[in-house]
């Protein structure tokens, strides 16, 4: 079917990038720096005890934030595949990547309130939040075959993550600026500073996503919906699902994307716990972590991305993975602040490669006569979120049973070994065998 846009208009690329720009700094902010610590610190009872009220169960807050985190994403992933199917069918995609994006970026804005006392508000918060995150990303990964040609996927693709580490560095050193030196600002040194870092979160959320969408087509393909588009929507991504039934390779790649995924996303959600709990680091130190972690994946990206190019996108996935399988290892290991330094510089050495080529090479295993990209889109996104489930999940319950996340850290190591041997079996092409 014919575009109503050319592909490679660096306008519409660049526009889609910065969606990256924009959504990154919830990754960041409130995902691996400012709110995990704050809601470590607050949550934290008077005695030193960690244990929380929650729904009258007791947990440790840790363990209560992983299994929060856990459901956000259980809930995005029953969610998402029948609202790409009705965005493929209708042509609305946009209209799916706006409405997530801004409900994020309002549940952002909603941490302001959360002070410590209301622990199921902040938990409700960070859940909507991340609901908001994660459902947009469907939208959004499903432009990238729509806007460029598959030899721009791996460079347009790290290029937008990259975008979105400079930019969420950005954001976050002002506001730790504002939370380390309140008194400059007229702020007390209390917990006002680290919420009003949540509010800045949604407004350059909600500012850079508009000016993204402002650049996104509307409806590339000239779809027009008939008829219900709940029902149509269904058949449209049962239509795709089962077209997914005859891809082998594509299957193979998302199963192997589940495994080490899980890994992934759960070494950047819970890190700065690990160091908080385990090595006792100060705020400051844990924040110079997530600073390195940042940096250095702006260039893993465009590294792999070229390794990507010479040796093609398993070779360089391959060879990430078992990077990430060392980490694993040697966090178990890890004895002061100086070691988690030099561990985040490698996890940031392989966590923007890693995402970056995941998104470009499903998109290159995309059939390239469909137009349902969001119906495929959601295979992966559900994978994606689900996998996040059984990570965050399974970090969650090694360190409840153990009392250690040490021994968590290990677990993970497994996701990688499991999406390492499925990996290195799929075959994308003749170049790449």
């Amino acid at each position: 079917m014919k575009q109503s846009i050319p592909l490679n208009d660096k306008r519409t690329t660049n526009g889609w990038c910065m969606y990256d720009w924009a959504n990154s700094v919830y990754s960041l902010t409130i995902t691996t720096a400012v709110f995990p610590i704050y809601y470590e610190a607050v949550t934290k009872q008077a005695d030193g005890s960690n244990i929380v009220s929650f729904l009258s169960f007791q947990l440790p807050n840790t363990v209560l934030y992983s299994y929060a985190l856990s459901a956000s994403f259980l809930v995005t992933a029953l969610l998402i595949p029948l609202l790409s199917g009705i965005a493929d069918y209708s042509g609305r995609k946009k209209s799916f990547l706006r409405i997530f994006a801004y409900f994020g970026a309002l549940a952002c804005a909603g941490m302001f309130w959360f002070t410590g006392d209301n622990v199921e508000f902040g938990i409700l918060m960070a859940v909507l939040a991340s609901i908001g995150y994660s459902g947009s990303l469907v939208f959004y990964d499903a432009f990238l075959p729509e806007i460029a040609t598959e030899d721009l996927f791996d460079r347009l693709s790290a290029k937008g993550y990259s975008l979105g580490y400079i930019g969420s560095v950005i954001l976050l050193i002002i506001n730790l600026v504002v939370i380390q030196m309140p008194e400059v600002f007229g702020l007390p040194d209390n917990t006002l500073p680290s919420r009003i870092a949540f509010l800045t979160v949604a407004i350059w959320w909600i500012a850079f996503a508009s000016y993204a969408l402002n650049r996104l087509p509307s409806n590339p393909y000239g779809k027009k919906a008939q008829g219900s588009w709940l029902m149509n929507g269904y058949t449209e991504l049962k239509k795709v699902y089962g077209e997914i039934r005859k891809l082998p390779q594509m299957q193979k790649f998302v199963l192997g994307f589940f495994f080490y995924n899980a890994g992934v996303q759960a070494v950047m959600y819970l890190a700065s716990l690990f160091g908080a709990a385990e090595l006792k680091m100060e705020t400051g130190e844990l924040i110079m972590t997530v600073l390195i972690i940042q940096l250095v994946a702006i260039a893993g990206a465009y590294g792999f991305a070229h390794l990507s190019k010479l040796r093609g996108n398993i070779y360089s996935l391959v060879c990430m993975i078992l990077i990430w399988i060392a980490v694993c290892i040697l966090a178990f290991f890890v004895s002061s602040s100086y070691q988690f330094f030099g561990l985040a510089f490698l996890v940031g050495l392989i966590m923007g490669g890693i995402q970056a080529l995941s998104r470009a090479t499903f998109s290159k295993l995309i059939p390239e006569n469909t137009t349902n990209h969001a119906s495929y889109f959601s295979f992966y996104d559900v994978t994606f979120n689900v996998s996040i489930v059984f990570g965050t999940l399974a970090y969650g319950l090694i360190e409840h049973l153990t009392g250690s996340m040490r021994y968590s850290a290990l677990g993970l190591s497994v996701f990688f070994i499991l999406g390492y041997l499925l990996v290195r079996q799929t075959k994308m092409s003749v170049r790449e065998g």
